[in-house]
């Protein structure tokens, strides 16, 4: 079977429906630079931005910037930049299957290999935007030197753009960019400008750069919410193939669901133009209900799931929710603790509709959504998306919250390293090994081969440089985290999931 490709176009001979891409698609400028290659940018900002050039609209492509040595770039170059978005689930009560081959992006440079050639990009009169998914640890501030080939961290590289783009056009104020950093961290594009405009100071630039730097470009606050899981398994991936007609090594599946929400003013409107084409761009001067109902709900329930779920022996999202157990504990941290705790005035009835939108999403048959993608990063994500809503629970109800204790007991299970190797840590659920990608896992196996459970539980609690807060002086929560935790040790995830549960049988029905 043949690869996807630009020469392939012509001869698709799909059994579906495939949305092929207008034939002058090559000939679009490149209008954005785009800092990662993730499933979430190809499934949201690059699928939409395609959407919008099918219509006329926007009319750029993207270049992509590889900033890590990990993965394979080679799947991009051999399919033209081309990559197939399978969009699946339910609307409207109308089911969705959809494959739209998208051609957004025009090229992709490796940051180790090939900075030369992306600082040429930041001089090109046709660029307009920057879009960056780097996940939650990316924007950082870390002592970085722009003249380095590349830059080690994601401002750093990002600076190095933009000075290189002052220098081009000698100041020009009209020249400036729109940068929409999409990592799930509170306001994302407020932090990014901070980060850049000190790293402008560490790096000894001008006084006129760094005023153009704050003037020109405009770093928005965003938010993105789709489930993008990534590659689907063999099986499905075989039988897509088979449906479609050709092989893509890069073919994505999402929900229908899509959010991209921007905080903006009428000329980030009239620069991000695709707004138009898909209601789900919104852009107003003020995100925030959107980010926390988004950020507390969807990925805090998935986050205090992921770690419980994986070790009860569940690999997806949706063999979890198909289980009337764990289905339970996931719609019952969620409905009863986090919305309750979530540190944003709003309208609990609100809350609670999207929280029921959020868990039919949870439960869609097509998505194979993988529970260790989303440990990934585990200790950031808990401190990002849980921390804040425990202590605020605590503040407003001040009881102990049970199923976030079980959720954390588990997240300290789940860290429990046993081996290391190629400087990757792994855990072991059922006599198999499973990877830690987390950059607490060096800190969590030390611990957990020296301390017993509920030594080692208070010490991580009282971790302030991890939580920001010491967690150990919330009432009741450290006794109710190291019990859950032993419970887990002595009788398992399952067994440990049905205690929790007194009224078990009016939670499930």
């Amino acid at each position: 079977m043949n690869s996807l490709s630009v020469q392939l176009l012509p001869h698709i001979q799909s059994q579906v429906d495939v949305s092929l891409p207008l034939d002058s698609f090559q000939n679009l400028p490149e209008r954005v630079l785009q800092f990662g290659t993730g499933v979430l940018l190809r499934g949201l900002p690059d699928f939409l931005i395609d959407k919008a050039n099918r219509q006329g609209v926007f009319n750029g492509r993207i270049v992509v910037v590889k900033s890590t040595d990990g993965g394979d770039m080679t799947a991009f170059s051999r399919q033209d930049n081309l990559y197939t978005l399978c969009i699946r689930g339910v609307e409207n009560q109308r089911l969705v299957e959809e494959n739209v081959i998208c051609s957004a992006i025009s090229r992709v440079l490796s940051a180790k290999q090939q900075w030369a050639d992306v600082l040429n990009v930041a001089t090109s009169p046709d660029l307009q935007v920057v879009i960056s998914n780097t996940t939650e640890v990316g924007i950082q501030l870390v002592q970085d030197d722009i003249r380095q080939s590349p830059p080690e961290s994601f401002p750093g590289k990002l600076l190095a753009v933009l000075y290189a783009r002052y220098q081009a056009f000698n100041g020009d104020p009209g020249k400036g960019l729109v940068i929409v950093p999409t990592e799930l961290i509170p306001e994302n594009g407020t932090k990014l400008e901070a980060i850049l405009v000190e790293l402008a100071h560490r790096n000894e630039l001008e006084s006129e750069f760094i005023d153009w730097l704050e003037t020109a470009n405009t770093c928005c606050n965003s938010l993105v919410d789709r489930i993008v899981p990534g590659r689907p398994d063999p099986a499905t991936q075989h039988a897509l193939a088979e449906q479609l007609g050709y092989e893509d090594d890069l073919l994505t599946i999402s929900e229908v669901y899509r959010l991209w929400a921007i905080e903006g003013n009428d000329h980030v409107r009239n620069v991000l133009s695709f707004h138009q084409t898909d209601e789900s761009v919104i852009i107003r001067p003020n995100i925030d209900l959107f980010r926390e109902l988004k950020l507390r709900l969807l990925n805090g329930t998935h986050t205090l799931s992921c770690g419980l779920a994986f070790l009860c022996g569940f690999d997806t999202v949706r063999e979890a929710m198909d289980d009337d157990r764990m289905s339970a504990f996931i719609s019952s941290v969620m409905l009863a603790e986090l919305i309750p705790g979530i540190p944003f005035a709003l309208d609990e009835k609100a809350a609670q509709r999207f929280g029921f939108q959020v868990l039919d999403r949870f439960r869609n048959p097509f998505i194979e959504h993988r529970w260790l993608a989303i440990t990934m990063q585990y200790s950031a994500k808990m401190q990002m998306r849980n921390v804040p809503t425990l202590l605020h629970y605590y503040k407003k109800l001040g009881v102990t919250p049970r199923y976030i204790s079980l959720g954390f007991a588990a997240y300290l299970l789940f860290m429990r390293a046993t081996v290391q190797k190629d400087e990757v840590w792994y855990g072991e659920r059922n006599g198999e090994a499973y990877p830690i990608y987390d950059g607490q896992a060096g800190y969590f196996a030390d611990l957990w081969a020296r301390l017993a459970p509920q030594e080692l539980t208070q010490t991580v609690l009282q971790n302030t440089t991890l939580w920001g807060s010491d967690l150990s002086q919330l009432p009741g929560f450290a006794d109710s985290v190291a019990t859950c935790l032993g419970l887990l040790l002595d009788n398992g995830g399952l067994a440990t999931v049905c205690s929790h549960f007194e009224h078990y049988e009016a939670v499930t029905k």
